[in-house]
C-alpha cells in the first residue's frame, strides 16, 4: 500500500489597518490551491497601513493565526506577508548586458535584471521587489522570456519597488513575536492583483484599486507586466470618521452604520428610511435618514477617485488601461461605489473577487480577503515545484521524471 504524501501548506498573512487576515492554503495533487484555513481579527495597531502599536498588532495577528491554524488543523511556521503604506515608492529603470555566447541564458537574464536594479536607495528605504516588465533583444521589443534566443545585446525595463526599513522591521518584529518567520514581504498591490485580475486584462491594460481600511493601493498592468504602483492615504477609515463627526457618534458605532447602511450614491436609497445612531456620553440617540448618510459618504469616495485619476494622469497611465478599473478591498464593497467610480473616472469599473482558489467559499465572496488570497497564489507561483503532479511529493517527482524520459526517448 503506497504511503499518502504529506500535505503542502502555504500561509498568508494580511496585516491591515482594520483587520488581520490569516489564510492557509493546501496545494492539491493536481496542483490546484485549496484554502483550508481562515482566521480574521480586528486590528487597532495600524494607522495608514503602518504599525503604530506593537502590542495591539501582535495580539491581532495571534488571534487570526490561531483561528486559521485551528480550522486547517496544522501549525504555521513561515508565511508570505503583505506590506503597504505611503512609504512604498516605485521607479522604472532599464539595464543592458552583452551576450557572450550569442545565445541568451538564464544567467544573462539575471545579469541584465541586476544591472537594471542597480540604483541608489536612501538609507531609510529597502528594495522590496524588482519586477521585469519586458526585454529587448537586439532592438526587438516586447519579449517576455528571452532565454534561448540568439542575440548580441539584451536590454530590460524593470519596475523597482522600495519601502521603509523601519516599517518592514516593525512588521517583522510583530510577526516573529507570534512564532512565525516571514518568508517574503509582498506589496499588497501585487497580491490583490494576482487574486482579482485575469491574464487577458493584464495584457490589454487594467488598473487595480485595492481600497482598504487605511490606504488605497493603485497598480496598473499593461502588456502582461506591472507598469505603475502608488499608495493613497485615503480609504475606509476616513469614511468612518466622516460619519462619526457628522452624526456625533463614537467610531465603533460609525463603523457599524457604514457596514450595515452605507451607500455611496444618494439616489440608490429611499429618502424616508431611518437610522438610529447612539450619541456620545449620555445624550439620547440621533435619528437620521439613510439618504443623509449617503450624502455624507459620497464626497469622500468622490475625493478618492479624483485623486486616483490625478495620480494616473500624472504617471501618464490613463491611456494605457483600456480594460478599465477593477475595485477590490473591504471598503470597495459598499453599495454605489462601483457606479460612483465609473461616474468619476469615466471608464468601465467592476468589483473584483479572488479567483483561482478552491475550498472556503468566503474567500471568493469577500473582496476584503483579496490580498490574503493573492498572497497564497503568489506563494505558489514562487514555488514551481509544488505545481508538479502530486503537489511536489516524491511519487509525483518520480512520475515527472518518467514522463520526461519517455519524451526524450521517443
Amino acid at each position: 500500500m503506497s504511503r499518502k504524501p504529506e500535505p503542502h501548506y502555504l500561509f498568508a498573512l494580511d496585516v491591515g489597518t482594520s483587520k488581520v487576515a490569516a489564510l492557509v492554503g493546501e496545494v492539491m495533487a493536481d496542483g490546484k490551491l485549496q484554502v483550508v484555513g481562515l482566521g480574521q481579527h480586528p486590528n487597532k495597531g495600524l494607522k495608514k497601513g503602518v504599525i503604530a502599536n506593537i502590542d495591539a498588532t501582535v495580539q491581532a495577528i495571534q488571534r487570526a493565526v490561531e483561528n486559521a491554524e485551528h480550522m486547517a488543523n496544522c501549525r504555521a511556521r513561515m508565511a508570505h506577508v503583505a506590506i503597504t503604506g505611503t512609504h512604498i515608492k516605485s521607479v522604472t529603470k532599464s539595464g543592458v548586458a552583452a551576450i557572450k555566447h550569442r545565445e541568451v541564458t538564464q544567467k544573462d537574464v539575471d545579469t541584465v535584471v541586476e544591472n537594471g536594479s542597480a540604483i541608489l536607495v536612501p538609507a531609510d528605504q529597502q528594495v522590496l521587489h524588482v519586477l521585469p516588465q519586458e526585454f529587448v533583444v537586439d532592438g526587438q521589443e516586447g519579449i517576455q522570456d528571452p532565454v534561448g534566443m540568439s542575440a548580441v545585446r539584451l536590454d530590460v525595463n524593470v519596475h523597482i519597488v522600495t519601502g521603509s526599513v523601519s516599517a518592514a522591521q516593525n512588521l517583522h518584529k510583530c510577526v516573529e513575536k507570534c512564532g512565525l518567520v516571514i518568508e517574503k514581504l509582498v506589496i499588497s498591490h501585487l497580491a490583490s492583483a494576482d487574486a482579482v485580475l485575469t491574464d487577458d486584462e493584464c495584457d490589454l491594460g487594467i488598473c487595480c484599486l485595492d481600497i482598504g481600511g487605511g490606504t488605497t493601493d493603485i497598480s496598473v498592468f499593461h502588456g502582461g507586466a506591472i507598469r505603475h504602483t502608488a499608495v493613497l492615504p485615503i480609504a475606509g477609515d476616513q469614511v468612518t470618521n466622516d460619519i462619526a463627526v457628522a452624526f456625533r457618534t463614537p467610531a465603533v458605532h460609525a463603523e457599524n452604520i457604514k457596514l450595515n447602511y452605507g451607500c455611496a450614491q444618494p439616489w440608490m436609497v429611499q429618502v424616508d428610511e431611518q437610522i438610529e445612531a447612539p450619541s456620545v456620553g449620555e445624550n439620547p440617540p440621533r435619528v437620521f435618514s439613510r439618504h443623509m448618510l449617503a450624502e455624507v459618504i459620497r464626497p469622500r469616495y468622490e475625493e478618492l477617485f479624483r485623486y486616483v485619476a490625478k495620480e494616473l494622469h500624472r504617471a501618464d497611465m490613463f491611456g494605457r488601461m483600456p480594460g478599465g478599473v477593477v475595485l477590490t478591498g473591504g471598503a470597495a464593497q459598499m453599495a454605489g461605489v462601483v457606479e460612483l467610480a465609473e461616474e468619476v473616472l469615466e471608464v468601465p469599473v467592476r468589483l473584483g473577487f479572488a479567483h483561482g482558489l478552491e475550498g472556503i467559499e468566503a474567500v471568493s465572496r469577500d473582496a476584503g480577503l483579496s490580498t490574503g488570497a493573492g498572497l497564497l497564489l503568489y506563494a505558489r507561483k514562487m514555488k514551481p515545484e509544488l505545481l508538479r503532479a502530486g503537489g511536489g511529493s516524491a511519487a509525483g517527482e518520480v512520475l515527472a521524471r518518467v514522463r520526461d524520459w519517455f519524451k526524450g526517448s521517443f
